[in-house]
Formats: structure tokens, C-alpha cells, sequence
């Protein structure tokens, strides 16, 4: 069966990962310019990321439904 647990991991553990070094970035870069770059680019980054593991999570269960009617 395929499965979308591979991907989904990865994004999940990346996006953690990602937020942690962002938190410490900010702890030494703290200007216009990171607030700039957190406002458009980090931020709505985070957003997608979010969003396609959301839709990973929903092709997961529509999947599993589709081996469930297929048996």
C-alpha cells in the first residue's frame, strides 16, 4: 500500500526542526530586517508547511477508506 507516513514525518520533524533554529536565530538577529523576513517568508512558510501536512493527514485517511471499500 502506499502510504504517506514517509513524507509527512520528514515535513513534520523538518518544520520542528526549522522552528527551533528560527527561535534561536532570534535571539541574536533582531532588526527590521528579521522581522521583514519573519513576516514574509518564515511565517507564510510555516503556514504551507502546516497546511500540507493537514492534507497529507486527509489523503492518509481517504487512502485507508479506499483499501477498507476495496476489501
Amino acid at each position: 500500500m502506499i502510504t504517506t507516513a514517509t513524507g509527512r514525518g520528514k515535513l513534520y520533524g523538518s518544520l520542528k526542526d526549522m522552528r527551533i533554529l528560527w527561535d534561536e536565530t532570534e535571539k541574536f538577529w533582531n532588526d527590521e530586517v528579521r522581522q521583514n523576513f519573519e513576516e514574509k517568508i518564515f511565517d507564510p512558510l510555516v503556514q504551507q508547511c502546516q497546511s500540507a501536512i493537514r492534507a497529507m493527514d486527509r489523503v492518509a485517511q481517504l487512502m485507508a477508506q479506499v483499501q477498507n471499500e476495496c476489501e
